[in-house]
């Protein structure tokens, strides 16, 4: 059941997913340390529970995901707090990207700095059509610290990345879809069913394949390309000792569809 409303976070499990929401409508899901404790405990608690199949992260009301760290806390910071800050977030999209789970970030509106930084570390990223993406940093005099300089370039390259960061323009949700940043654009009011239409492509598969897929994928970025592509033999070969791998490769030669049971 959803947390009280008054939480800054809200986390109600439906089935075998975790849906966290952002809930500082007031000033537009911006993240401050307590959220991003939050944030954090929530994660923790996911990531120890093999029974959960996916995460799904979202902003509370009709105008933002999250417009990003809140700023009337870093102006009275210190240069120690706003590190320390920044560490925090760190190890929060940290936990996100290292779930070892499924993870969708539903982006219902402004996705700007850290909130963008939320979203970039998710698997991968719904918006309905009139959301706003930005890294506005360096326009307040700031960085994209909270992993933006990192996973942007990643996910629509260096160039894109590099534009994006420097002039701290906003983009819509179809020029995000159109360079990589987000993967399905939706009205408003089909964001969720959008979410979860996309989440079920992904459970109808097997789940350790799942998972080592999107490890090869995430580790495989770091590594020679080379070295990536014997990773993913490594995790093929690795995945070939699952019932799964059985099941699905018999299924497919007799032609039915495999039912998959994460072992």
């Amino acid at each position: 059941m959803p947390e009280q409303s008054h939480s800054p976070l809200l986390s109600n499990r439906k089935n075998n997913i975790v849906y966290l929401t952002l809930n500082r409508p007031s000033v537009l899901n911006a993240l401050n340390k307590s959220l991003l404790l939050e944030i954090k405990k929530e994660l923790e608690k996911i990531k120890s529970d093999p029974e959960i199949q996916a995460v799904v992260i979202t902003g509370s009301g009709t105008k933002a995901f999250s417009a990003g760290a809140d700023i009337e806390y870093l102006n009275q910071a210190s240069p120690l707090q706003v590190r320390e800050l920044a560490q925090l977030a760190v190890a929060v999209t940290h936990l996100i990207e290292n779930l070892n789970t499924i993870s969708i970030a539903l982006i219902n509106g402004f996705a700007l700095g850290g909130g963008l930084e939320l979203a970039e570390a998710c698997m991968l990223r719904v918006a309905v059509s009139s959301a706003k993406l930005g890294h506005p940093e360096v326009q307040i005099g700031a960085v994209a610290g909270w992993g933006g300089t990192t996973r942007l370039p990643r996910l629509i390259g260096k160039s894109r990345a590099a534009e994006m960061l420097l002039t701290g323009k906003m983009i819509d949700a179809n020029e995000a879809l159109q360079m990589g940043l987000v993967n399905r654009v939706t009205a408003p009011e089909n964001l969720q069913n959008e979410g979860e239409k996309l989440l079920r492509e992904i459970l109808q598969n097997a789940p350790v394949a799942v998972n080592l897929t999107w490890e090869a994928i995430h580790r495989g970025l770091d590594l020679p390309i080379d070295e990536s592509a014997k990773l993913g033999a490594d995790y093929f070969g690795l995945v070939a000792t699952t019932e799964d791998f059985r099941d699905g490769t018999k299924a497919f030669l007799q032609k039915h569809k495999a039912e998959f049971h994460g072992k």
